[in-house]
């Protein structure tokens, strides 16, 4: 390869995959000696990549972390994936993200070839991001957060709880886990001896304090269902039975998604057990499995019914 920006642009595209590089290697890959190899890597050094070189029978190149954010090489995929990735994230609940994304997004279209602008532009085109709704979280302290979790530190910040109490923690934080539409922070919580989930959005003042973290057994293996779990525990829910007109089978694909248990009944019916955390819920599922049903417990659940039924019927003209 006798093209020098062409071959400087192939050799930094194969340093930017995590690995290190023996020079005979990269010299075999780009076709060039050695001797340019060592020549192209301090050409990348003048222009603020900072590739390091390790000597010895095993010895080669990798490209390290800097001082400075140079320009990196994708390929096709890669550039899509990005772009499509920003414009994912305009939407979410990161503070900021939302102009930065933006901002990035528009210097990477700027020079992406008419073939893969258009590739993002379909994807784009047939698909559709709800945005992030309640409050934002600020990107500062999930920085905090995760370079204590890298570095194994705790950390101290203000925590306001759900009903507007302020106070001041000491923390080992073990992960940060998204829903979609909040962060929360595993920890334990020093003065409380014990396990704790945290909203992030809810803290302010975080820091790493220096100290160590010893070794401890995490509270759970998937942290994400510990989560959810202790959210559940912390809203009120309520358990409904009802036998359903239809079979179990019938019932199931309109089911979907949604929590339950069938259990089919000797007349042809079944019987639904579920939970939920309102009762318009558990009566919008009810209405919407397209059958007749009649709700055995509990018996908030029929008063409600009873009013979205008197509702219905005054709104379609029919309640006098």
């Amino acid at each position: 390869m006798t093209d020098t920006p062409a071959r400087l642009l192939g050799l930094l595209s194969l340093l930017q995959t995590p690995r290190e590089w023996p020079g005979s290697e990269l010299a075999d890959r780009l076709g060039v000696s050695p001797r340019t190899i060592r020549r192209d890597v301090e050409r990348l050094r003048e222009l603020g990549y900072p590739v390091e070189a390790s000597r010895g029978v095993t010895g080669g190149y990798r490209l390290i972390a800097g001082t400075a954010m140079p320009p990196l090489v994708l390929d096709d995929d890669e550039a899509v994936a990005i772009a499509v990735g920003l414009r994912t994230a305009a939407g979410q609940a990161v503070d900021g993200i939302e102009e930065a994304s933006v901002r990035a997004l528009a210097k990477l279209e700027q020079i992406l070839p008419a073939r893969l602008r258009r590739r993002v532009g379909t994807i784009g085109t047939a698909t559709v991001a709800v945005p992030a709704t309640g409050p934002v979280v600020d990107p500062a302290q999930l920085t905090v957060f995760a370079g204590a979790i890298t570095n194994n530190e705790t950390v101290r910040f203000r925590y306001h709880s759900g009903d507007g109490t302020e106070s001041r923690r000491r923390a080992e934080p073990l992960r940060l886990v998204a829903t979609g539409r909040r962060w929360y922070l595993v920890a334990f919580d020093l003065d409380r001896d014990d396990w704790r989930v945290f909203r992030v959005d809810r803290v302010h003042d975080a820091e790493a304090t220096g100290g160590r973290i010893a070794p401890r057994r995490p509270p759970a293996t998937d942290l994400a269902a510990y989560v959810l779990e202790r959210l559940y525990d912390l809203v009120p829910t309520y358990r409904a039975v009802a036998t359903l007109a239809a079979t179990a089978d019938e019932i199931t694909p309109r089911l979907g998604t949604a929590v339950g248990e069938l259990t089919p009944l000797p007349d042809g019916g079944c019987r639904w057990h579920s939970h939920g955390d309102t009762l318009d819920w558990l009566a919008f599922r009810l209405l919407g499995l397209g059958c007749a049903f009649t709700v055995e417990e509990p018996p908030e659940l029929v008063a409600r019914l009873e009013v979205l039924a008197a509702r219905a019927l005054a709104g379609a003209g029919a309640g006098g």
